[in-house]
């Protein structure tokens, strides 16, 4: 019989299946912790950018606003929050997640209400310049927690699970804003459009709080992972950032700004940008437009393209991570979206084939949007990471700026969205392009360390 030992690299392999189940069990614990609280709080954030969509439906011509002075106002909100996502994940890093979005989410929660009470066209722009302020580092900053905790090889699918908030909000958010707006209308003396931005923008205060009690800054303030757990995913996390520091960077800020990719991920990110919020602002209106006339069928309907872009991020995420592969998986499906969408422009009025298109539109730009941000920390350094996510973030937002300012100033002057379509498509297509041609592959690491368990 042969009796001879196992070598140190056989005893290895031997360990390694039982390794990646036991790596495999604490994250599903993590996840079933983390992410549904996380999701929650990302659908109230981002019912906070489609709601003023549906708004306008009412308030422009309860306020005589034009086109021009809500493009302009839903905009406004990306120039505030551009300028201070950075302090923001900077001071979550000193003061940790959980103070930082208690912070953030009370405050938004509070001026999101106070919009109900705007009367002028200054009212507007200033509460949304101060909803920009108050909300600026959540997005970024949920994006720099998830890295807290997991590896690369993982961020695909939690990103999309976190983003998958995106359009579930627009299933969800779409039918009741319709039925506050419609059901509510005249209640108190007050319009439908009053009563939305109160019901849908007092929660997030309380949800502030919630998060704050349930969770963690990170992994080793957990409660409920064990100190074998603990080690376990600082082990995995180590073992993915292996390689990636970047020395004689003095300050996170300028590892982040002396990286000329981090201008590249910008622009694509300002691409994404505009599509998504092309899609969230609009929306409403061109529903409206194919002779959709009451404000709850509005709602409805408006929700089929967002059904269809859930499924775009868990399809598109999950592929992703299947193949270890981002940049076709971001910047081929922008390019398919951006196309549907402004197909959408030559379908004139006709129901289906426009419903179609914006379906086939929102898979693709929704799935591929959130896919994006499983990029950057991936190939950021850790010291680079906090400031890098959020400067990515503040001006690649600009697209949310640009979005409804350009369409609603051309549809202002020539009645029709479909030249600030076009420009704003061709804008979307470029993105997509820069992510193919101009991010090697090399720069996009996915899974660097996938034995990462096995060290």
């Amino acid at each position: 019989m042969n009796s001879a030992p196992l070598s140190a690299s056989q005893g290895s392999d031997l360990h390694r299946p039982a390794l990646a189940a036991s790596e495999d069990s604490v994250y599903r614990k993590i996840t079933w912790r983390v992410m549904p609280i996380v999701l929650i709080a990302y659908v109230f954030a981002f019912l906070d950018r489609i709601n003023i969509g549906y708004a306008q439906l009412q308030m422009k011509q309860d306020l005589a606003f034009s086109d021009a002075i809500y493009g302009l106002g839903a905009g406004l909100f990306f120039i505030t929050y551009l300028l201070f996502e950075v302090p923001s994940n900077l001071l979550l890093e000193k003061i940790g997640a959980r103070l930082t979005f208690l912070r953030i989410m009370v405050l938004w929660g509070l001026a999101s209400s106070a919009t109900a009470f705007v009367t002028e066209p200054w009212h507007f722009y200033v509460i949304r310049l101060l909803l920009g302020v108050f909300e600026a580092g959540f997005f970024p900053g949920i994006i720099l927690y998830l890295t807290y905790w997991y590896p690369s090889h993982r961020r695909g699918r939690v990103t999309g699970l976190f983003l998958f908030g995106m359009p579930i909000t627009g299933v969800l958010g779409g039918p009741l804003s319709g039925m506050i707006m419609s059901g509510m209308e005249g209640l108190g003396g007050m319009h439908g459009w009053q009563w939305m931005f109160i019901v849908e923008g007092l929660p997030t205060i309380l949800l502030g709080f919630l998060l704050y009690r349930l969770l963690p800054n990170k992994p080793g303030d957990a409660p409920w992972l064990n100190a074998s757990e603990k080690a376990l995913v600082e082990k995995v996390l180590d073992a993915d950032h292996k390689g990636s520091s970047q020395p004689g960077h003095h300050s996170k800020l300028t590892a982040a700004l002396a990286d000329p990719k981090t201008y590249v991920l910008a622009f694509i990110y300002f691409c994404c940008a505009c599509a998504v919020y092309t899609v969230t602002f609009w929306l409403p209106t061109m529903v409206k437009s194919l002779g959709i006339s009451s404000i709850g069928a509005v709602g409805w309907i408006s929700a089929i393209p967002y059904a269809f872009g859930a499924l775009g991020v868990l399809i598109i995420s999950r592929s992703s991570d299947r193949y270890k592969e981002r940049r076709w998986h971001v910047g081929g499906t922008l390019v398919v979206g951006a196309g549907a969408l402004f197909a959408t422009s030559f379908m004139g009025s006709s129901l289906i084939p426009v419903m179609v298109l914006l379906c086939v539109a929102a898979f693709f730009i929704f799935g591929g949007g959130s896919l994006f941000w499983s990029i950057p920390p991936t190939y950021l350094s850790r010291d680079a990471a906090a400031a890098g996510i959020a400067v990515i973030s503040s001006l690649g937002i600009l697209g949310g700026f640009v979005s409804p300012t350009v369409i609603g100033w051309i549809k202002s002057m020539t009645g029709s969205i479909q030249m600030g379509l076009g420009a704003l498509i061709a804008l979307v297509i470029a993105g997509g392009l820069t992510i193919l041609i101009g991010l090697p592959k090399s720069a996009v690491r996915v899974g660097a360390n996938q034995d990462a368990s096995a060290h």
